[in-house]
């Protein structure tokens, strides 16, 4: 609940000036008030927006495409050269070889330092299958973002709207429970002058008093579907909000005559994920089937290697063998190593083939199959699910563009009527009953024609969607709204 602020002395002057001018201003166009504290202010597109922002389902496809790109680079780094640094150090104690075969192998401290660089050159296409695979997911992924993007789009359009309706439904009945408390008065006012029955004023009194509850629940109404926006938007319980987009016939209309195009051609991303994910598949039985073949890498290593003595602390200079680097009292003519860095290269080729693994890859292979089979099902049931929802939102638009059509008439008919009615009444030409009659009528067709307009604006955005196309969103028609 809102509660007003300590008044300004603009305010008071402004207070003042209605005071004078009332009458007058009640015929000026109505103005847009300031907003009320930290009120949010949302248009259709805004709401939209936020919900893009804020909305877990988005948060959750954005996620998808992440590990998608994730699984997909993880692909593509196994088609690339491989290169690693590797670095170790080794302190021995007791050399059973040094002991065994002599001194020279006794080196107490090893450093190896080596550059080591691969490349798988052949194994049966698992690789590129298996980056063509991971592409073809990311792809979908993409696909199945813009997909949710949709629902969520027409999800808190359909919310939007069913707060804009039940405020229009709280007009109605507020209006129309100013009219019985207004009819009362007359009657009233009747029966003191004799124009009138005690009977008359009872049931004009019954007739206010039936009104009353249906426009509590109105604004009950209006709470629960905002309350059920802000769910959906993210947004604070309590946090004030204000809607001020306004759907009428005419901007309704200019929505159909942009949408409602038969013959455009379906683009959903759900079939095109669809399509991408029985591709993705495929490639798997490619990838599953590469364990049949053998598999074969070059390598190249090149490094270097110390085997500094006893005291000589880290290598500093390149390897070389001479007599200068003996211990004192070796024998004459001896060559040691200086405990430097020697260089250490190596190439080779490796070839793997599998002989036997307990029949592991057919079961692999029969598996992928089994996934791609299933893909395509699938793909086949969305195309079916997708031709339906696009034939039911073609059919759903051309029922809400004749009850449309209809509705309009109806409620400037039942406008006319509730005031020959109650001029009728005034003069003493008809009865109460009419009078009540004719405002029953009249409530029902404002009431039809504002859900038939919102339906209408709703079944051409469902046709986008279904269709696949960009769901609209109205940029006019804004109205001023209160705090909600």
């Amino acid at each position: 609940m809102n509660f007003p602020r300590r008044p300004t002395w603009r305010g008071v002057r402004a207070c003042a000036l209605v005071s004078l001018l009332g009458p007058t201003l009640l015929h000026a166009q109505p103005f847009a008030p300031a907003p009320v504290g930290d009120t949010l202010r949302l248009s259709l597109g805004d709401a939209v927006a936020v919900a893009m922002r804020q909305s877990d389902e988005v948060g959750i496809a954005a996620a998808q495409m992440d590990l998608a790109d994730a699984v997909y680079g993880g692909a593509r780094a196994s088609l690339l050269p491989q290169l690693r640094l590797s670095t170790s150090y080794l302190h021995v104690y007791e050399s059973a070889r040094g002991q065994a075969v002599g001194t020279l192998f006794n080196q107490p401290n090893t450093y190896t330092g080596n550059l080591n660089l691969s490349q798988t050159v052949f194994q049966g296409g698992r690789l590129i299958s298996n980056a063509r695979a991971a592409d073809r997911l990311r792809q979908a992924a993409r696909f199945d973002d813009r997909e949710q993007r949709s629902l969520l789009t027409l999800q808190v359009e359909r919310s939007y709207l069913q707060v804009l309706f039940s405020g229009r439904i709280v007009e109605l009945q507020d209006r129309n429970l100013a009219l019985a408390s207004s009819r009362l008065t007359q009657v009233e006012q009747f029966e003191r002058a004799g124009r009138a029955a005690r009977y008359d004023v009872l049931r004009s009194r019954v007739e206010r008093a039936n009104i009353e509850p249906l426009a509590i629940q109105a604004r009950n109404d209006r709470e629960l579907a905002l309350l059920d926006l802000k769910r959906l938007l993210n947004v604070p319980v309590e946090q004030p909000v204000a809607l001020v987009t306004h759907i009428d016939s005419a901007s309704a209309a200019r929505l159909v005559a942009a949408v409602a195009d038969t013959l455009s051609a379906v683009d959903r991303a759900s079939v095109r994920s669809a399509e991408l994910n029985v591709a993705a598949k495929r490639l798997g039985i490619s990838v599953a089937r590469a364990d049949y073949f053998p598999t074969i890498s070059l390598f190249f290593q090149s490094g270097y290697q110390a085997f500094p003595g006893f005291g000589q602390g880290l290598p500093r200079t390149s390897g070389a063998l001479s007599t200068d680097a003996c211990p004192a009292g070796s024998a004459a003519g001896r060559v040691c190593q200086n405990g430097g860095w020697f260089s250490d290269r190596q190439a080779g080729l490796n070839l793997s083939m599998p002989i036997f693994d307990g029949l592991r890859v057919h079961s692999n292979v029969e598996l992928a199959q089994a996934q791609a089979r299933l893909a395509e099902l699938q793909l086949q049931q969305q195309r079916e699910a997708v031709s339906v929802d696009v034939a039911r939102a073609r059919a759903e638009l051309r029922r809400s563009s004749a009850v449309f059509a209809a509705r309009q008439q109806n409620a400037q008919e039942a406008d006319e009527a509730f005031r020959l009615a109650t001029l009728r009444f005034s003069r003493g030409l008809s009865t109460q009953l009419e009078v009540s009659d004719a405002q029953v009528a009249l409530l029902t067709a404002q009431s039809t024609e504002a859900r038939a307009t919102y339906d209408l604006f709703l079944a051409s955005a469902d046709l986008a969607r279904a269709q696949g196309r960009p769901i609209p969103i109205p940029t006019s028609a804004l109205v001023p709204a209160s705090p909600r």
